[in-house]
Order: structure tokens, then sequence, then C-alpha cells
């Protein structure tokens, strides 16, 4: 198979970025914990959709041209980093439970609908622009130009499939009853934990800006 030994290195690539800690994980974190398995694997299929915009873009160039086009790098920046606070405002405002209680949990914030849980993880995914520079970096410089376009797209969705796979294990592992319990006494920690990586990711994402400005 000629095109075994990209795949590898592909699929290799991918799998130290999607594990890594990230906005992906700190969301799944989050949705687990206060709402249980079901919003979760919903998030995980979001986050693995999402993956697709950055395939699409990067199949027909147009993330090279965001990659290098100051003034539309800088917009998709502004955009994550105010989705990134958003996110970390909610997180930071977690409360200490009364009572270890999932029904307690919930009366404290509202469930998500299935939807609204699936576009959460679109969104986190969609705009994060870590993810955009990885993939015009993977597909400009990883993948070999005279590789098919439909081989391509094998591979993006491939890696949206082993995206959403990945965040639905950990779902379904930090869903689990007797993790969520034992977790549920501190899981307001986290919240704020996680709400504090969100923040500092969106401070790194305008300082950044800030810093090519000044150079």
């Amino acid at each position: 198979m000629p095109f075994l030994n990209e795949f590898l290195l592909i699929a290799s690539v991918h799998l130290l970025a999607v594990a890594s800690p990230g906005p992906d994980f700190a969301i799944i974190l989050k949705q687990s914990l206060r709402f249980g398995r079901k919003t979760a694997l919903y998030t995980s299929l979001g986050i693995g959709s999402g993956i697709l915009v950055h395939v699409a873009y990067s199949l027909v160039g147009i993330g090279v041209l965001i990659a290098s086009d100051e003034r539309l790098y800088t917009v998709l920046k502004y955009i994550a980093a105010s989705y990134f606070l958003y996110l970390a405002w909610h997180g930071l405002r977690a409360k200490k439970p009364t009572e270890i209680k999932e029904e307690q949990l919930s009366q404290c914030e509202q469930q998500p609908s299935n939807k609204k849980a699936y576009l959460t993880g679109f969104l986190i995914n969609g705009l994060n622009i870590k993810a955009t520079l990885f993939f015009v970096s993977l597909f400009s410089m990883v993948i070999s130009p005279t590789t098919p376009i439909d081989i391509k797209l094998a591979y993006g969705l491939y890696m949206a499939f082993a995206t959403a796979l990945w965040f639905s294990f950990l779902s379904v592992l930090l869903g689990h009853n007797i993790i969520r319990h034992r977790l549920l006494a501190y899981g307001y920690w986290l919240d704020r934990v996680m709400g504090g990586v969100l923040l500092l990711l969106a401070i790194q994402l305008l300082l950044s800006d800030l810093n090519s400005s000044l150079v």
C-alpha cells in the first residue's frame, strides 16, 4: 500500500496532538462531571466534527491563506479568544454543592440539550487556533503534495473519527458512576482549574497578537 507509511505517520502525530491537554479535554472533563456521560458523548461528537472544518479549509488551501494573511489570522484569534473567555467565565464561577448529589448538581446548572452539547464541542474545536496551525502544517508539510485528494480526505475523516472516539472514551471513563461520584466532591475545583486553563489560552492568544504588533 503506497500511502501506508504516510498514514501511519499522520496517525501517530495526530494521536499525540489529540491526547495532549487542551480546550477539548477541558470541556469534556467539565461536561462529564457536571452533566454526565450522555452530554459528554454528544460534546465528543461535536469535537470530532469540528476536525472536518480544519480538514475542509486545508484541502482547498484556505488554511494556508489564513496562516499567511495577518488580518484574517488576527480576526480568527480574537474570535477564538472570546469563546475561550466565555467558557472560562462559567468554569471559574463554579460553586461547591451543598451535598454531593447528582440531582443537586443539575439544579445548579441547567442540563444542556444534546444539540447544545454537540455545538459546544464543535465550536471549541472549530475555533481552536492551535488546531488551525496543526492542520495547515500537517497538510502542507507532512502529507505529500502528490497524495490524491481522495486519500487526503480519507486521512481527514480518519482523524475526525479518531478524535471523536478518543473523547468518547474519556467521556465514558469520566462519566462512570464510581469515578464520577468520587470526583464530584472536588468537581467544582476541576471546573475552576479548567476555567483557568481556558483563560490562560485566551490570554496567550491575545498576547501573541500584541507581541506580533510590537515587533
